[in-house]
């Protein structure tokens, strides 16, 4: 396997700027993930790394190798699309092996990279079927087996789970997870579910508008979001946002909400700089965005609680999701227990400081 060095990568078309300046390295058997909305240039970034699109500025090297002007076939990566692109008339086996017979390789090398794949993916017994009569996670258990045969230096992966229904996605994660342990392969996997990026990342990129937003482990986009993106696309249900004027007395800070409610903060906001000593203290009155995760507010508040109104409920099984109303604000809140209020209850809630999250809410940037 192999590291994939991505430096000032940029994509335009003409006019219209794609990616903009983009630095990441992917480490020799790390499992990113490039995660955002649909148009934030991640599947773009995928293409060029696999030599579909061409580089507009910047340089991508793969096992410290440049790689810009070399076509895909060069470049020694497999990748999987969001469609299987199976050859109907050949057989299981026949797909799997087809980018090897190309290649001229010898045909005992050609079975023994098909035994491999197939027991990995679990498809000794199809081998000699033809991928239409198979379910949509056999065939993309095809496409990946595909893949594997070559033994490329790197795997891609384009949204492959979206065209499957939800029972196959989970079951298709868990899989390719197991792979990407057992090949300690260095893989890159696009997509627009944040629960996808989540359960599969080694390191999650989160992309918006052409630009990286955050760059980290799963539990460090979910703990610690850099901005007000990150904080709304990672988490299910979404973060809540409030929004308010900061106060402080250099004592106690708080953040005063719309109707004069009051929201004690656990400590002073200040706006990072470069290095610890370059923070700066954000201004008395100024405007933020408070957020907080549903999972995270109490439904049995201790002292200094809210009386808030149901104005929803979604039974989910493992839990209920509680739309409510605080005076003029309106937020979820999230439990495991099974809530038998009713729509126009009053119910008692806290919004714990510690699990409180501020942003600037200028530019959406995280204070601390």
């Amino acid at each position: 396997m192999a590291s994939i060095d991505i430096v000032g990568i940029r994509k335009a078309y003409g006019a219209l700027q794609i990616l903009h300046g983009i630095d990441l390295t992917i480490r020799d058997g790390e499992f990113i993930v490039l995660v955002g909305p649909s148009g934030c240039g991640k599947s773009t970034l995928l293409r060029m790394i696999a030599g579909l699109e061409d580089i507009s500025a910047g340089e991508i090297r793969i096992d410290g190798r440049r790689v810009n002007d070399l076509p895909p076939r060069d470049r020694d990566i497999a990748m999987v699309f969001q469609s299987y692109a199976l050859y109907p008339h050949m057989t299981v086996a026949e797909n799997m092996s087809y980018s090897l017979r190309l290649r001229k390789t010898g045909r005992e090398k050609i079975a023994a990279a098909i035994d491999g794949a197939a027991s990995i993916l679990g498809l000794n017994t199809l081998r000699e079927r033809r991928p239409k009569a198979r379910s949509g996670g056999q065939r993309q258990r095809v496409a990946m087996g595909r893949a594997i045969v070559r033994a490329p230096k790197a795997f891609l992966f384009d949204e492959p789970l979206s065209n499957l229904d939800a029972r196959l996605r989970e079951q298709m994660r868990g899989e390719i997870k197991k792979l990407h342990h057992s090949l300690s392969a260095t893989s890159v996997y696009v997509t627009h579910d944040q629960i996808e990026a989540m359960t599969l990342a080694d390191r999650i990129v989160a992309l918006n508008g052409g630009v990286v937003q955050q760059v980290g482990t799963p539990l460090d986009l979910y703990d610690r979001p850099a901005n007000l993106f990150v904080a709304g696309f990672i988490g299910s249900p979404a973060m809540n946002m409030i929004e308010g004027r900061y106060r402080s007395d250099r004592v106690s800070a708080w953040v005063e909400l719309a109707e004069g409610l009051i929201l004690p903060l656990h400590k002073t906001l200040q706006r990072a700089g470069i290095d610890e000593e370059e923070a700066a203290d954000v201004e008395d009155g100024a405007a933020v965005t408070i957020g907080i995760r549903p999972e995270h507010i109490f439904l049995d508040p201790g002292v200094g609680g809210f009386e808030a109104t149901v104005e929803l409920i979604e039974p989910t099984g493992l839990g209920t999701i509680l739309h409510l109303r605080l005076g003029g604000v309106s937020f979820k809140a999230f439990s495991l227990e099974r809530s038998d209020a009713a729509i126009g209850d009053r119910l008692s809630v806290s919004l714990p400081p510690e699990r409180l999250h501020a942003f600037d809410a200028a530019d959406g940037v995280r204070l601390i």
